[in-house]
């Protein structure tokens, strides 16, 4: 083949490539558009799993991540192809987040206390949990454009995380975020600021991943940034301090969040301290149930961990011995 044809065919071939790109993100924005339309122009219209205030940005967040995993589980050798079980806590983990931001469950979670705080268990504990449970980030990188891959790759992102991911770091921020918009002064700014009410849902989604990606890392270190027994102990340590806060809230004798009974309460019927005492318990029980499961997945993958290192260390003992077989043997 002559080069001019070799050049022709690469150039078609690189067209064909941008086509398809195109095809692929306009799949990908165009129900954001559909939403973006009906919220905007028929709000009357929305479905209840439609966004109450549709968000370019949080639907990006999640359709994009999903959309570069979808392409990677396609482009993944069979040999490096995720499990079904991995796959599905990805997808629900990215669809408990999203449903309680970008459907009309977000103006439930502003009208009635103990939905606020379900709404952030599942965007601080759940959703991200689930997420890191998956352990997908390999599939979605494979799936990622290469402009992607060198934004996640970078030096300023690569600091970042490692700095946030330190052990006592790590715990301080996981507590300390949940417990600050928590604070009744700083709750109820954030809940009439609707530019505060954006940071403090972002600051619960990026801080779960972080922490939870910390926590159930299923490798042994290195390549995972700690040991096993570390993350043993930042599962346990960050559920003390959440009791104590939940148990606050459960047992106060009067009404810590005005904001609702500002606002409207969207069941009038329940009153403003079980709207609270409900709360509470959303606070408490759940976060501390989700650390003892991580306890018990750190240790299962400690486990697994060590029957691997076990079974390589007899696999080497094995070859050991037959090279010295052959060396007496000549065979």
């Amino acid at each position: 083949m002559s080069a001019p044809a070799t050049a022709a065919s690469l150039s078609e071939r690189a067209a064909a490539a941008a086509r398809w790109e195109l095809a692929f993100y306009g799949v990908v924005i165009a129900p954001g558009a559909a939403l973006f339309w009906l919220s905007t122009n028929r709000p009357a219209l929305a479905p209840s799993w439609a966004p109450w205030d549709f968000s370019w940005l949080e639907y990006l967040a999640v359709a994009f991540p999903l959309a570069w995993f979808c392409r990677g589980l396609v482009l993944s050798p069979p040999e490096e192809r995720l499990p079904l079980w991995r796959v599905i806590t990805f997808i629900a983990g990215i669809a408990a987040i999203y449903g309680v931001l970008q459907t009309h469950f977000d103006y439930m979670a502003q009208h009635m206390f103990f939905l606020n705080r379900a709404q952030h268990v599942v965007m601080h504990h759940l959703g991200p949990f689930l997420i890191a449970l998956g352990w997908v980030g390999g599939t979605i990188k494979r799936g990622m454009p290469a402009w992607a891959q060198r934004a996640v790759e970078s030096r300023f992102v690569s600091v970042a995380v490692h700095v946030l991911q330190q052990p006592v770091l790590a715990v301080v921020l996981f507590v300390g975020l949940f417990a600050l918009w928590l604070i009744p002064p700083v709750h109820f700014r954030a809940m009439l600021d609707p530019q505060l009410y954006e940071v403090m849902n972002w600051s619960m989604v990026l801080d779960g991943v972080l922490f939870w990606c910390l926590v159930l890392d299923p490798r042994p270190a290195p390549p995972a940034r700690i040991g096993f027994g570390i993350r043993a102990a930042l599962a346990i340590f960050v559920m003390f301090p959440q009791i104590v806060l939940g148990a606050v809230i459960t047992f106060s004798p009067r009404d810590l969040y005005p904001f609702y009974d500002v606002c409207g309460r969207l069941f009038p019927s329940i009153s403003a301290l079980s709207d609270q005492h409900i709360g509470g318990i959303v606070s408490w029980i759940p976060p501390a149930m989700m650390s003892v499961v991580a306890l018990l997945l750190v240790l299962n993958a400690l486990r697994r961990a060590e029957d691997a290192a076990a079974e390589a260390s007899d696999d080497q003992d094995a070859a050991a011995l037959a090279a010295m077989a052959s060396r007496w043997t000549g065979l």
